[in-house]
C-alpha cells in the first residue's frame, strides 16, 4: 500500500471521471490494464477501438502505427483523452529511450488536444498516495530524481520534497525548484 504507480494513478483518475463498465481504448502495458480492469473498466483491443468511450495512454513497448492512429481518430472524434504521465524519456541501462510522453506527443500533434494527466506533476497521483498512506501532506516526503515531475508533484499538493541526485535531473537545476532536501542518493537520504 506504500507504493503508488502511474497505473494505479490512472485507474484512480478514471474512477473519478467515468462509471464502471466504460469502454477504454488503452495504449499501455499489463500493469495499466490490470489496474483499470480492477476498477471495472472494459479494455478494448485495437480491432474494437472504435467502440471506445475514452482513450488512455501510457508506456507501451509494443506501440505501433495502428494503435497511435486509432487513438488519434478517437480523440479527434471527441473521446476523453487521458495519460499516465508526460515523461519524454524512460531510463534503461543503455541510456534513455522514448517514454510515454514521446508517443503522446504524436497524438497531441495530430489532434491539437492535450490529455488529462494522472501522473506527476499533476495532483491526482499525489492525492491517491496521501489517501492510501493515510497521512497528511505535511508529514509525507515526496522523493524523486526528476525536478519537473517528482519535485513539482510534491509541491503541487504542499508536501515537503527530497531531490536525489542519482537520476535524471542535475544539482545545478535544483535551485529553480527549491526542494526541501537534496541528497546524493535514496540510500544517503535514509541514512
Amino acid at each position: 500500500d506504500q507504493v503508488v504507480t502511474s497505473a494505479l494513478g490512472i485507474a484512480f483518475l478514471m474512477a473519478q471521471k467515468h462509471p464502471k463498465g466504460t469502454k477504454i481504448f488503452l495504449i499501455g502495458e499489463n500493469g495499466m490494464r490490470a489496474a483499470l480492469e480492477e476498477k471495472g473498466f472494459e479494455i478494448l483491443d485495437v480491432e474494437n477501438a472504435a467502440q471506445a468511450e475514452a482513450v488512455v495512454m501510457g508506456i507501451d513497448r509494443s506501440i505501433n502505427f495502428q494503435k497511435v492512429a486509432e487513438a488519434t481518430l478517437l480523440v479527434r472524434a471527441g473521446r476523453p483523452f487521458y495519460t499516465t504521465n508526460t515523461d519524454r524519456t524512460f531510463p534503461t541501462p543503455r541510456g534513455e529511450i522514448p517514454g510515454s510522453g514521446s508517443w503522446l506527443s504524436v497524438v497531441i500533434s495530430a489532434t491539437g488536444i492535450e490529455p488529462i494527466v494522472a501522473g506527476k506533476p499533476f495532483p491526482y497521483l499525489m492525492e491517491l498516495s496521501l489517501e492510501r498512506l493515510g497521512t497528511s501532506k505535511e508529514e509525507t516526503l515526496v522523493v524523486g530524481d526528476r525536478l519537473e515531475t517528482d519535485i513539482a508533484a510534491g509541491k503541487s499538493v504542499g508536501c515537503p520534497t527530497a531531490f536525489v541526485l542519482s537520476g535524471v535531473s542535475k544539482l545545478e537545476e535544483a535551485r529553480d525548484w527549491e526542494p526541501s532536501i537534496i541528497a546524493d542518493s535514496l540510500a544517503k537520504l535514509v541514512e
